[in-house]
């Protein structure tokens, strides 16, 4: 479990291929590993990754093929940016809101507006995603917490503040770019115990 409060920005070393699928070998930028082992969760770009190799500068991850189909990894080249965030222990402080790791699909940036000091943006969500997307609900964009201000069928938007976009690599997106995305689980949840299926 993760917050979707990122913790630092890395950088991408190096895609290995091995035996099919693909080794992300992630330089951890300020993030500190001391109290990572072999085997913890890392979230990169919003996307739960086992440590399967450990370095003073970062760490190695196993990457299947159906996570790279399924998130925005397969787009990935040496050099990308990545967010970052440890998982959660349970004395830590819940800051954004609970974020599995675990994408549910790739949307879209569909614009991106001064507000203020802040600035607006507009997602569009795969149409299957779209019933699960509340104003003044949580959503992870990339791993990022955010709270969603209005939705529109399938597009929402959110606002960042200048400390987001600074210490994200949302700088790095502009309109038409793929982004993660993972819906608050409390809407699966709600829809399956509805569902009555059990």
């Amino acid at each position: 479990m993760f917050t979707g409060i990122i913790q630092s920005v890395g950088r991408v070393r190096a895609l290995e291929p091995v035996g099919g699928d693909t080794r992300l070998v992630v330089d951890a930028g300020d993030l500190d590993l001391a109290d990572v082992a072999l085997g913890d969760s890392i979230a990169v770009g919003g996307v739960c990754l086992t440590a399967v190799a450990l370095d003073a500068a970062g760490f190695a991850a196993d990457v299947s093929t159906e996570t790279l189909s399924r998130t925005t990894l397969g787009a990935l080249v040496a050099g990308s940016r990545v967010n970052l965030e440890k998982a959660l222990r349970l004395a830590d402080r819940l800051g954004g809101h609970l974020v599995s790791g675990h994408v549910d699909g790739v949307g879209r940036v569909v614009s991106v507006t001064p507000d203020a000091r802040s600035q607006r943006w507009v997602f569009e969500a795969p149409k299957e995603l779209a019933r699960y997307i509340a104003a003044k609900g949580s959503v992870a964009i990339n791993g990022v917490s955010l709270t969603v201000n209005e939705v529109d069928g399938a597009r929402f938007g959110v606002n960042l503040i200048p400390h987001t976009v600074e210490k994200t690599t949302f700088s790095d997106l502009a309109p038409g770019a793929a982004v993660n995305i993972e819906v608050d689980m409390v809407a699966r949840y709600v829809e399956r115990l509805q569902q009555g299926t059990i």
